[in-house]
């Protein structure tokens, strides 16, 4: 007879909350937030400098200074993942977290009061400072999660933070809806191709929000069984994440093949009226392209990096890992709008290469780690990696245990 589905507690599901809003929400948040007020703020710094030097602002120390106050986060979030790990080790888990609400609500604050008292410095410091918040968010919050929560709710656990985040990323979107919202660089870029009219792109890029969004919350609720059904604990974290990364490069293919076709077809009127689906080929293929992320790499890979790692060695993985994802953020901020320059309709490409390598490192390297115990995993992954080294270690210590036993 098969063991009742235990369902999660009311104190679990307050602690994810707890843990969420004052964690990975305020990532998200504040990465779809920033471009919303671009006006607003430009327009606080050029009163604040007129009214403090009695002359106008550059334009070019404008622009400077709107470059500081949106890329400071990248570098407070870097320098929150390379604390973030030594925070949860010499705090504790739940030490480091408060402490992170606490640098949450100095940033706020200092943020709230720039603009009463004309300091803008005081903008750039908050954003710093909400920055660090995110980077110790990433890096203990799944870490905390993975740890407090049950062997057969860990999987739904943890992908509370993909859930907070992506909750984050919608709301900074509708906020922001009336002004201009380009939160994923690349989508701008195939929503333009599509034919798609600059005033609409906003609310199209919402759709992208909303899709992740919906997406984290399908690993952790589905009816294909039962009310509340944990997928990601039903299918696993290994096929999950190889089937997000694979799914990624076929909609990678799909995408840069339609791109070139309407590349070439962009002059022949003809091939236009035949084949005017084909750009809103491109436009789906993104929205299924983030789909497979949401579905697979964007929640399994922190419940991934909680769960190979024994005790120990886990903040100091994590705290790895957050960094590889601030520095790979800030990357591909700087370098996408020039991957676009020069590849053009091949700028998925880039994508393709990077998703199709993954995919093959997790089916060569990556246990499965459904319903498994942390030192089950170790041995899992030393076996998978470490298999034949083990067994000709096995078999010696066999050889000699006989010899002992013969003299």
């Amino acid at each position: 007879m098969a063991p009742e589905r235990q369902f999660p507690s009311w104190t679990l599901f307050l602690a994810v909350c707890s843990v969420g809003i004052g964690g990975t929400f305020q990532y998200g948040y504040n990465v779809s937030i920033i471009n919303a007020p671009t006006q607003h703020i430009h327009k606080f710094l050029n009163e604040t400098w007129a009214s403090r030097y009695h002359a106008e602002l550059n334009p070019n120390l404008l622009t400077f200074l709107w470059s500081v106050i949106a890329s400071i986060f990248s570098l407070g979030g870097l320098c929150g993942a390379l604390i973030g790990g030594s925070m949860a080790i010499q705090l504790g888990r739940k030490g480091a977290l408060l402490m992170n609400n606490v640098i949450a609500i100095l940033a706020a604050i200092l943020m709230g009061i720039s603009f009463p008292t004309g300091l803008f410095e005081l903008l750039i410091v908050g954003r710093f400072l909400i920055g660090i918040n995110s980077g110790v968010g990433l890096c203990v919050q799944p870490l905390y999660l993975g740890e407090v929560a049950p062997k057969h709710l860990r999987g739904g656990m943890a992908m509370g933070s993909s859930i907070f985040l992506t909750g984050g990323i919608l709301a900074g979107q509708i906020i922001g809806l009336r002004l201009e919202i380009y939160i994923y660089f690349y989508a701008t870029y195939v929503f333009e191709q599509a034919g798609i009219s600059a005033e609409k792109i906003p609310y199209v890029t919402l759709g992208t929000g909303a899709c992740e969004c919906l997406t984290a919350l399908t690993c952790v609720c589905s009816n294909s069984f039962c009310l509340l059904g944990l997928l990601i604990d039903r299918v696993g974290r290994r096929y999950l994440i190889l089937g997000g990364y694979l799914l990624m490069t076929l909609w990678s293919i799909v995408l840069t093949f339609s791109l070139t076709y309407q590349v070439y077809t962009f002059h022949s009127l003809l091939f236009q009226e035949l084949y005017s689906w084909v750009p809103y080929v491109s436009m789906m293929s993104i929205f299924a392209f983030i789909l497979s992320f949401g579905l697979g790499p964007g929640g399994i890979t922190n419940t991934l990096t909680a769960e190979i790692f024994v005790q120990s060695s886990r903040p100091a993985a994590c705290m790895i890992g957050g960094t590889v994802s601030w520095v790979s953020f800030f990357t591909i901020g700087m370098l996408f709008p020039f991957i676009v320059k020069g590849l053009k309709q091949y700028c998925f490409v880039v994508f393709l290469v990077e998703c199709s390598l993954v995919a093959a490192f997790i089916c060569l390297v990556i246990p499965e780690t459904k319903n498994k115990s942390f030192l089950e995993i170790k041995k899992e992954f030393h076996k998978l990696n470490f298999g034949r080294r083990s067994k000709e270690k096995e078999t010696e210590l066999n050889e000699r245990s006989q010899l002992r036993d013969e003299h």
